[in-house]
């Protein structure tokens, strides 16, 4: 009961909820969503992942199968999720290890490797979606 009367008394009003599309987040932190997200996606992936391989390995038939699978459109925009996962879980991978080694703590150096991870990640994506989707 003390502990309400302090709040009170100090005037904090807390926010009945968050709208997190309005809130402008710092960089660090989508990168950091973005690294949970594709780290989601990845393990949601596996089952996929081995059933395709699976289905490769039987046959040839099973081959072309997997391979108008991975060819079709449907297939081509996992292809490109699953490659956006991959690349941005590690380079945010390693940007949160270098973090762990206390390099790039400070707030202008955490902003500017979130920046260069951001960016590291769209340039590899682009060059395996023009070198492995098309």
């Amino acid at each position: 009961m003390d502990t309400q009367n302090n709040k009170s008394q100090l005037g904090h009003k807390r926010p009945k909820h968050l709208n997190l599309i309005k809130i402008k987040m710092p960089v660090t932190a989508v990168v950091s969503i973005q690294h949970r997200v594709s780290g989601i996606i990845l393990f949601l992936s596996i089952p996929y992942v081995v059933w395709l391989f699976s289905i490769s390995v039987k046959s040839v038939y099973g081959y072309t199968e997997a391979l108008t699978i991975l060819n079709s459109g449907c297939g081509k925009l996992v292809n490109i999720l699953l490659l956006w996962a991959i690349t941005h879980h590690f380079y945010a991978g390693l940007r949160f290890l270098i973090l762990d080694l206390d390099i790039g703590i400070m707030r202008e150096s955490a902003i500017k490797v979130a920046w260069l991870v951001q960016i590291l990640v769209l340039v590899t994506l682009a060059l395996l979606i023009y070198k492995v989707v098309l």
